[in-house]
């Protein structure tokens, strides 16, 4: 088979450093499911994590609006 330009931006894994680490793949999977119930909004989507998990690893397990961004920045970097 012969790869095309359009197949290289098809492919979501090639940016990965390391395989995701099961909290990861919780929260992939639960924005995901968010995104999927129409939930598009920063606040409604931080409501939709407070109610389905995973919890924030810090902050005592509550997920805010200023500390998803920053764990989203840091699960980026």
């Amino acid at each position: 088979m012969v790869a095309t330009v359009t197949d290289v931006y098809l492919n979501p894994h090639q940016a990965r450093r390391r395989p995701p680490t099961q909290y990861e793949d919780l929260l992939g999977d639960s924005i995901e499911r968010a995104y999927a119930a129409g939930v598009h909004e920063l606040g409604a989507l931080v409501a939709h994590l407070n109610r389905t998990g995973p919890s924030c690893p810090y902050n005592g397990g509550v997920w805010t609006e200023q500390n998803y961004q920053e764990e989203i920045a840091r699960l980026a970097a």
